[in-house]
């Protein structure tokens, strides 16, 4: 690094990308790579908040339809249902993606964005039926059980025939059952929100929460 240059900003980086992108008319990649707890989860949340906020308007000042979900809207609400099914709490990290991402965002050739595809690998299935003493299993088996469920349908765990004690599915209460950090009131409130805005029917919802509930009664 020269003397007098300023550290790296992501904002920075995501922007040049974009530029770069559109003024030599190529593809531009990022690799967002680190050890646990280094970051890699918050930065990717960001850079594609970051890239959809600024390729919202290019191209021209559309009228935006208030009725119609935007695709910048739908891009970003991917955030919490990744994080809730693909997240963990480990030994280093209270938050730490236990798969790998590979995140594509299309743009149009004046800069608007298009469309987004995910490919996600290497899911450390493992953890499912079991966890160290100090780890947790993903985050989604723990939102099920919070209030804020109640309020979903006829009652998130009357649907789902889950009871109000963690303890009582052995596959995800071999360690830690609560993190400090993470609120997951809250956070089955994200992930609830994120399945309305990607266009998730009830039919839809439900079955992701049914099968993820199907798991856990499995353990016992």
């Amino acid at each position: 690094k020269r003397r007098n240059e300023c550290p790296p900003h992501l904002r920075a980086i995501a922007e040049g990308a974009y530029r770069n992108m559109l003024q030599n008319k190529k593809d531009n990649a990022m690799l967002i790579t680190g050890e646990s707890g280094a970051g890699k989860t918050e930065n990717t949340k960001k850079v594609i908040t970051y890239l959809a906020m600024v390729a919202t308007g290019a191209g021209g000042a559309a009228k935006k339809d208030t009725k119609k979900v935007s695709l910048e809207d739908q891009i970003v609400a991917t955030n919490p249902i990744l994080e809730s099914y693909g997240n963990a709490k480990t030994a280093r990290n209270d938050n730490s993606s236990r798969f790998g991402k590979f995140i594509r965002i299309h743009f149009t050739s004046s800069g608007k964005l298009c469309g987004c595809d995910i490919v996600s690998y290497l899911l450390e299935k493992s953890r499912i039926t079991e966890q160290q003493e100090v780890e947790r299993s993903y985050h989604i088996f723990y939102q099920l059980l919070q209030p804020y469920g109640d309020g979903i349908g006829s009652g998130m765990k009357a649907k789902c025939c889950l009871s109000n004690d963690i303890y009582d599915y052995a596959y995800v209460s071999g360690g830690k059952t609560t993190v400090a950090s993470i609120d997951d009131n809250e956070e089955l409130e994200y992930t609830e929100d994120a399945f309305q805005v990607l266009g998730f029917s009830d039919q839809e919802k439900f079955d992701c929460y049914k099968l993820t509930s199907a798991v856990m009664t499995y353990g016992g």
